[in-house]
C-alpha cells in the first residue's frame, strides 16, 4: 500500500484525531499530549492500518513509534480477520513482576544481579533449557501448565526452585493463566528447531531483568492487595517468545502476503480471514508462541527465585502479574466481536472483565516499564477504557531509532554521529548497576532514546483508563 497521510487534529489535551480520508475506512485516534514526540512515519503507518478493509477501530497510545508495517503502540480491532504484522515478530513479548520481602539496603542488589546473570543467558542466540519434540509440544500446547511435567522429565537448575503450591498461585496471576489453545502442528519447523533450546533465555534488544526499588506507593489500598510497600525490592522481567515466535510470525506474514487479494499490500500489511485454513492455522501457531513466551518467563522467574534462595535462604518471591503486550485476541466490545490486535500495547481490563479471576476487586494489573535508568509503573485497569479497546501503552516508546542513538561507523569512519554521547549515556545510568552481554551496542537502549515514562503514564491515568499503584526505579539492570 502506498504511504499516505492525513491531517492530525487535536481535539483535547490528550487526544488527536486522524479523520478518515483517501483509502482509510475509519478514523484513527492518537492519545498523546503536546509533550509527546510523534514520528511522521509512525503516523503514516497508523493511516495505513486504518485503510485495511476489515478494520473497525484503530488507535495509538502515547508510546507510538515506527514498527514493521504497523506502528508499535497501535491497537486495532478487526472483524473476521487477523493480521500477523499487527501482532509483530515477538509474539507475547510481555512483562512479569515479582515481589520480595526485602527493603532497599537489606540485600546486596549488585551481587544478586550478578548471580541472576550467571544463570539466565543474556543476548541473542543463547541457549538454556533444551527440550525434545515431546517437551516442546507440551510447552506449545499447554503453556505454563506444562512446567510440572517438564520438571519431571528434564534436568535443569530452574527445578531447584519449583514448588507446587507456589506454582498453583503463579498460574492465577498470569494472563490467560499462562495457557492458550496452541497447536504445534501449525508451527513451522524452523520455530521448533530454533526454539527447542531457548527457554529460560532473555534475548536482546529492549528485553531486560531489573532489580528495582518501590520508590513511591500511589494507591495504598491496591498496593496492599499486591503485597507492595515503599522501598521494597522487586524484580521485573521483560522478554518474549524468542526465535520460536519470530519464525511463526515470519512464516505467516509470508503466507498472508501470498494470497492473491493481498498483492498490493505486501508482507507488512497483509492479513488473513479467520474463516480460512490459513487464518485458523495462524491463530493456533500464534497461541503456541504465546505459550512459549509465558513458559519462558516462568522459567526465568524460577531461576531468579533459585538465586535468591541460594543467597538468602528460602525466600518467597510472589508473582504480582505476568502480562502480554504483543497479542491478538477475540474480544467483545460494544456488542461487536473483534480480533483486538495489541502491538506494543497492554490489555487493561477493569474489575468487571476480571470477575472470574483473583483480580475481581482490583482490576487487571498493568506492568509499564520505562527504559533502563528510568522508572517503571504498576497500574490497574479501571474498566473505563472502551475508547481504547481496553488497552494502554506498553512502555515509554522510542524517540529515536537504535541507529540514530548509536550512530553508524564503517571501517573506522563515522558515517552518522551518535545522537547519544558516551558521557550522556554514563550520566543517565548513574547509580544503576548495568550488566550487559553487548556493551558495544548498549547505547541503543539509552534512557534518552525513549520518551518520558512519567508523561506517558500521566496520559493513561488522566484518560481514566488505569489507576497508578506504584512507581519503581532500577537499582540493577541486566540487558542482552
Amino acid at each position: 500500500m502506498a504511504q499516505q497521510s492525513s491531517e492530525l487534529v487535536r481535539i483535547d489535551p490528550l487526544r488527536l484525531r486522524l479523520h478518515r480520508r483517501g483509502q482509510m475506512v475509519t478514523d484513527a485516534t492518537i492519545f498523546a499530549s503536546e509533550a509527546v514526540n510523534l514520528e511522521p512515519n509512525a503516523v503514516r503507518q497508523l493511516c495505513d492500518a486504518a485503510s485495511l478493509p476489515p478494520v473497525k477501530k484503530v488507535l495509538a497510545t502515547a508510546d507510538i513509534h515506527v514498527g514493521f508495517g504497523i506502528p508499535i503502540g497501535c491497537v486495532m480491532g478487526m472483524e473476521r480477520a487477523i493480521m500477523p504484522p499487527a501482532v509483530g515478530y515477538d509474539i507475547n513479548c510481555g512483562m512479569r513482576l515479582l515481589s520480595t520481602p526485602f527493603s532497599k539496603g537489606d540485600i546486596d542488589t549488585e551481587r544478586i544481579a550478578a548471580s541472576i546473570a550467571r544463570d539466565i543467558p543474556l543476548g541473542e542466540g543463547r541457549d538454556n533449557l533444551r527440550l525434545d519434540r515431546a517437551g516442546i509440544e507440551q510447552v506449545a500446547e499447554r503453556g505454563v501448565a506444562s512446567v510440572p511435567a517438564l520438571a519431571q522429565r528434564t534436568s535443569h537448575l530452574a527445578w531447584e526452585a519449583f514448588d507446587s503450591d507456589e506454582f498453583a498461585e503463579d498460574m492465577k496471576r498470569i494472563e490467560e493463566n499462562g495457557s492458550m489453545p496452541g497447536d504445534l502442528g501449525k508451527v513451522p519447523k524452523g520455530a521448533v528447531q530454533k526454539g527447542s533450546c531457548q527457554l529460560g533465555t532473555l534475548g536482546g534488544g529492549n528485553h531486560f531483568i531489573e532489580i528495582q526499588c518501590v520508590r513511591q506507593i500511589l494507591d495504598a489500598e491496591s498496593a496492599k492487595d499486591f503485597g507492595l510497600f515503599e522501598n521494597q525490592i522487586v524484580v521485573m522481567i521483560h522478554s518474549g517468545s524468542r526465535r520460536f515466535g519470530y519464525e511463526v510470525a515470519d512464516h505467516y506474514m509470508s503466507v498472508a502476503a501470498a494470497r492473491p487479494d493481498m498483492a498490493e499490500r505486501r508482507k507488512m500489511l497483509s492479513y488473513l480471514p479467520t474463516d480460512t485454513e490459513a487464518g485458523r492455522s495462524y491463530i493456533a501457531a500464534m497461541s503456541a508462541a504465546a505459550n512459549f513466551a509465558f513458559t519462558n518467563r516462568q522459567i526465568m522467574a524460577l531461576l531468579v527465585r533459585r538465586c535468591f534462595n541460594r543467597m538468602f535462604g528460602p525466600t518467597p518471591l510472589k508473582l504480582v502479574y505476568d502480562v502480554a503486550h504483543n497479542m491478538a485476541k477475540l474480544e467483545t466490545h460494544n456488542g461487536r466481536d473483534l480480533w483486538v490486535h495489541r502491538k506494543g500495547a497492554t490489555r487493561a481490563f477493569g474489575p468487571g472483565r476480571m470477575a472470574a479471576t483473583v483480580f475481581a476487586k482490583t482490576g487487571q494489573p498493568i506492568i509499564t516499564p520505562g527504559s533502563m535508568g528510568t522508572a517503571s509503573f504498576l497500574l490497574i485497569g479501571t474498566g473505563n477504557s472502551d475508547e481504547s479497546l481496553c488497552s494502554v501503552n506498553h512502555g515509554a516508546g522510542r524517540v529515536m531509532s537504535r541507529t540514530a542513538a548509536l550512530g553508524k561507523i564503517r571501517k573506522g569512519r563515522v558515517i552518522t554521529p551518535a545522537l547519544i554521547s558516551d558521557d550522556q549515556f554514563k550520566r543517565s545510568m548513574q547509580g544503576v548497576k548495568l550488566i550487559t552481554a553487548n556493551r558495544r551496542r548498549i547505547k541503543e537502549e539509552a534512557p534518552d532514546a525513549y520518551k518520558d515514562i512519567d508523561e506517558v503514564v500521566r496520559i493513561v491515568v488522566e484518560c481514566g483508563w488505569a489507576k497508578a499503584v506504584a512507581r519503581m526505579v532500577p537499582l540493577a539492570v541486566l540487558k542482552g
